[in-house]
């Protein structure tokens, strides 16, 4: 009898644990975005390959916010309604962060936060929703290492931009959403990179493109209309209004490289081509394979009910020709 008691406890240890099925579900401010296109693809293989390799099944729903907070907002309640065991979450507006945050840890489910960091009051890394709880997180890239290697790459190049040679680097800023923190790091960082280098700078024109490729070829036209050959560096927040950015300068019959420079962030293929062929003066990787896969681990090590970092930072990588 002790012997089939011994044999019975053998090959109950030696049987594979039970695979778990989990409901991950992940709200992204906007399908029509080139970066968070990538972003969630990248995030949906990783989940569906560790799913496939392993022992655990990831059942994972994207939504669309469609850049409506409202609209995101009932898409967090249908997820708590559906039971979600995890929420990756792209905020449309940081500002709304609190409710939010609040509403999904109420309901006991972790919350890993992505791409667009909710700050605190005093603007730093302070938040109170991730600071205060063990079930949140924010996985991201650090916007002032972008827009510093931004304005690296300016002061680098042989005539640190000052392509009229009168001692100023005269410019135009191209800004994504002014409330996301990564739009005003990479506009603040940039300049303060050529200005902490020693170099002189003038703003000629600032205005937000909300990181859309049309807005930013309309804004560029429109302010190499006004300045002319004033205009020797463009400064685009995000790749899709450096492309947008690039027609305009071609548009209106200037050359990067030659009589005017222009960078983006992200390094999308189509940009980081253009960089190699000369016909954008440098970008700055976005890298989305870690920062989608760092996602996907915190929300892993949150269904393991470990408890989270405040923060997973993924480093920018600076491209140029």
């Amino acid at each position: 009898m002790l012997f089939v008691l011994a044999l019975v406890f053998v090959l109950a240890c030696a049987l594979p644990a039970a695979a778990k099925d989990y409901k991950v579900g992940v709200a992204i401010y906007q399908f029509d975005d080139n970066f968070m296109t990538l972003y969630r693809n990248e995030l949906q293989s990783y989940f569906e390959e560790l799913s496939a390799a392993g022992e655990d099944n990831y059942n994972v729903t994207i939504v669309d916010g469609k850049n409506d907070m409202a609209e995101q907002s009932n898409q967090i309640d249908n997820f708590i309604t559906q039971g979600m065991d995890v929420i990756i979450l792209n905020l449309v507006q940081t500002s709304s962060a609190d409710a939010i945050i609040d509403k999904i840890v109420a309901n006991e489910i972790p919350v890993i936060l992505i791409n667009r960091e909710p700050m605190g009051t005093d603007g730093d890394e302070s938040y109170a929703g991730i600071l205060d709880n063990a079930t949140v997180c924010y996985v991201g890239a650090d916007a002032r290492q972008s827009g510093t290697f931004q304005g690296e790459i300016v002061a680098e190049l042989e005539n640190h931009g000052d392509i009229n040679g009168d001692g100023k680097i005269s410019y135009i800023m191209i800004e994504g959403d002014p409330e996301n923190i990564d739009a005003q790091y990479r506009t603040e960082f940039s300049i303060k990179a050529l200005v902490d280098a020693g170099y002189e700078v003038e703003c000629l024109d600032d205005q937000v493109g909300n990181w859309a490729q049309a807005k930013g070829q309309e804004l560029c036209a429109n302010a190499l209309s006004k300045y002319g050959d004033a205009v020797e560096v463009v400064f685009c927040n995000n790749d899709a209004m450096a492309l947008g950015a690039a027609a305009a300068i071609q548009a209106a019959g200037r050359k990067v490289g030659e009589d005017i420079y222009l960078l983006g962030v992200d390094a999308l293929a189509e940009c980081v081509e253009m960089v190699n062929n000369g016909e954008m003066t440098g970008t700055v990787l976005n890298d989305h394979v870690g920062q989608s896969h760092a996602a996907v681990d915190a929300a892993i090590a949150a269904l393991n009910g470990e408890e989270l970092q405040n923060y997973y930072w993924v480093d920018y990588v600076k491209v140029t020709k």
